[in-house]
């Protein structure tokens, strides 16, 4: 269970107590501003990382490398959306858990993700091995 869906709204409804106790009609209004400002924040935010990450082609990033050192445990979709700025590439079934995307660069090394409710639990970076045509070969 996702205690943030629980925890959130309950923590509103406190500050709107609070903010009721302490102030009154005025209090309250005050509360539900900042509670109203806070959410169009995260909204817009949203929206940002998706307008960049429309431009994109789906499943592409600048660098493997780089996304794998930048990655932690925890971090939600929208963040490593974000990172990216481009839509991962989904593995997994839609709308099952868990979540697989994958993001490759131009050298075909790519980053696959493993999300659980939205969070980030796992990733691997593979790197393509070189051809063994294309290193020299030492003569006896």
């Amino acid at each position: 269970m996702n205690l943030q869906r629980i925890f959130l709204p309950v923590l509103g409804a406190v500050v709107v107590v609070a903010a009721w106790q302490s102030a009154g009609w005025p209090g309250v209004a005050m509360a539900g501003g900042g509670i109203v400002m806070w959410m169009l924040l995260h909204f817009t935010r949203m929206m940002k990382v998706l307008q960049r990450a429309s431009n994109r082609p789906v499943g592409y990033c600048d660098s493997a490398v780089m996304l794998n050192a930048k990655l932690r445990p925890k971090v939600n979709l929208l963040h490593v959306v974000a990172m990216t700025r481009a839509l991962g590439e989904l593995l997994s079934p839609k709308d099952e858990q868990p979540e697989i995307y994958r993001w490759t660069d131009g050298s075909a090394s790519h980053v696959t993700c493993t999300f659980m409710q939205g969070k980030l639990v796992k990733w691997e970076l593979v790197r393509p091995q070189p051809a063994a045509a294309e290193s020299p070969q030492p003569t006896p």
